[in-house]
């Protein structure tokens, strides 16, 4: 079996796929020419070697006839003719008479013997025959000797001649010409497979060159792109990977600055309360009241800690695959309706006026766990980030195929810079202010990866100092 794979790959090689091609291109065309070639020397040679020796024959017949060769056949100058054609052909000629009697064989072999056959009997009525026989490699002519009756001037047939020849001489100068033809063909053959070996190397010579260049780039000693411009496709090709490459360099920066950002966001709370920890123990006979104040702050980084902790996790959900989905068919107007319960208390601790509009009933097939965290972030972002006494519209649309959420607030809005950068984990507009709201950078990454494992999108739109609109799209019917 390895034997076998070992040839399969070996004739996978797109160079030895290339020789075979070039090789079939310049043998097979040689090789039906040579064929046609052959048969059509074969058969011309036939057709003229037959016209010769029938124009030939007809003038020996009508010598024949006006010299009544039939009842007179010791004729010295029409046997003479007889013989010189027998010999000039290499064939044979007989003559019959009337009766089917041979009255004339230039072999000598059959004179006076009685002849039927089915070109004499033809001939007798007429016909003319001309025939090439391919498996005895001879022509054969029947011609009839016709005399004219001068009473009645009509046509009377009185004998039959019979020519055979011999085509060993054209088989000989086909053979002449096959034996030539083959030894063009095999230099033409050999002279093809140095140039397809030749060719291809030199179309895959690229290629080569390509994975030479992709190797170093794996090991590091490369240049950060790939460039082999030998071929359009080579250059096409490359652009491709230098484009893959790009997008898992951009993956890579990204993972590596997501663990830079978790490990200082999850050790930025830990310091905070190894501080106040210390502070307590360095303290001799210090205050209840410090005591207390000091637990509640470490109360609150231990807060800190867990709610980072628990928004890398629901990211973590999010980034699996499509099919983790939970979905049902929920009426979304009774679900913006729990989620706005639930943030009232927030908002109006911020003085923060929250309405909900929706345009007609909606229902949907979502995860409800995961839509109603995407829904929850949107709409707890426009109160957080809000101004005192403002205030965040939440409105519900729907047509034949999506429903349409829109969440707008009139807050501190994001800068025009910023907005590219929001759906980043970790990424924070105003770090100050996030720290002091508790923000922790992962929430509208979480939002927008819930948005789109519902095959769903979102936009937004924003003025600085004026507030922040988001636009979210979501199919009614999930389809995975």
């Amino acid at each position: 079996m390895t034997k076998l794979k070992k040839i399969l790959d070996f004739f996978k090689s797109l160079k030895v796929r290339l020789i075979i091609l070039f090789f079939l291109i310049g043998t097979i065309p040689s090789i039906l020419l040579r064929v046609g070639m052959l048969n059509s020397y074969e058969n011309r040679a036939v057709s003229i070697r037959t016209s010769e020796i029938l124009s030939q024959a007809k003038i020996l017949a009508n010598q024949i006839v006006s010299n009544d060769y039939l009842r007179r056949s010791s004729s010295i100058s029409i046997n003479a003719q007889l013989e010189q054609l027998s010999t000039i052909y290499d064939g044979r000629v007989i003559i019959i008479d009337d009766e089917f009697h041979i009255i004339k064989d230039t072999y000598q072999l059959d004179e006076g013997k009685t002849i039927i056959s089915e070109e004499v009997i033809k001939s007798y009525n007429g016909e003319e025959i001309t025939k090439f026989d391919s498996q005895n490699r001879y022509i054969e002519l029947a011609i009839p000797l016709v005399v004219q009756q001068l009473d009645t001037e009509e046509k009377k047939i009185i004998g039959v001649m019979l020519v055979s020849v011999s085509t060993d001489s054209i088989n000989l100068n086909a053979e002449y010409l096959s034996t030539n033809a083959i030894i063009i063909e095999m230099s033409c053959v050999f002279a093809v497979i140095f140039l397809s070996v030749l060719l291809s190397v030199q179309l895959v010579k690229p290629f080569h060159k390509m994975s030479s260049s992709i190797d170093m780039i794996q090991t590091g000693y490369g240049d950060d792109a790939l460039a082999v411009n030998d071929y359009t496709e080579t250059k096409l090709i490359c652009e491709k990977f230098n484009g893959m490459l790009g997008r898992m360099k951009v993956l890579d920066d990204s993972r590596q600055e997501f663990v830079s950002n978790v490990s200082h966001e999850l050790k930025t709370p830990l310091t905070s309360m190894k501080v106040l920890a210390d502070s307590i123990n360095s303290m001799e006979d210090a205050p209840i009241e410090l005591y207390k104040e000091f637990m509640q702050d470490i109360g609150n980084e231990v807060d800190r800690e867990t709610k980072i902790i628990n928004d890398l996790l629901s990211l973590v959900k999010m980034d699996k695959a499509a099919m983790d989905l939970n979905v049902t068919n929920m009426n979304i107007n009774e679900l913006l309706e729990q989620i706005l319960k639930r943030l009232k208390p927030i908002a109006d601790k911020q003085h923060v006026e929250l309405v909900l509009e929706s345009f007609r009933p909606v229902s949907a097939d979502v995860d409800e766990v995961k839509i109603t965290l995407a829904f929850t972030n949107l709409i707890e972002n426009g109160i957080k980030y809000n101004k005192e006494g403002g205030w965040v519209h939440v409105t519900l649309n729907a047509d034949h195929q999506y429903f349409y959420l829109k969440v707008e607030d009139s807050g501190i809005g994001i800068p025009e810079e910023s907005l590219e950068h929001i759906y980043e984990r970790f990424y924070r507009v105003d770090k100050s202010h996030s720290r002091e709201i508790g923000g922790t950078g992962l929430g509208l990454a979480i939002t927008r990866n819930a948005i789109l494992m519902h095959r769903g999108a979102i936009k937004v739109f924003s003025t600085e100092g004026e507030g922040t609109i988001f636009n979210v799209r979501i199919p009614l019917n999930y389809i995975s």
